[in-house]
């Protein structure tokens, strides 16, 4: 599995996981929504995302988006 697979996983359980928190708990979950969806906004612009960095940092497969 490559870097690109595990990152958008792993953002995507984190969105659907604080949206399932706000509505169940506290509104205040949707802030880690937002704050999911700033950095893909900023990683489609730079190609950089933090979880991609540790991903490759402890050996995995770089894909075509994050190198």
């Amino acid at each position: 599995m490559n870097i690109d697979k595990i990152v958008f996983r792993i953002l995507g359980l984190v969105m659907l996981l604080s949206a399932i928190l706000a509505y169940y708990h506290a509104p205040y979950w949707l802030c880690l929504t937002a704050l999911m969806g700033l950095n893909m906004f900023q990683a489609s612009f730079s190609g950089v995302c933090p979880l991609s960095v540790v991903l490759k940092k402890m050996g995995y497969q770089p894909g075509t988006i994050f190198k």
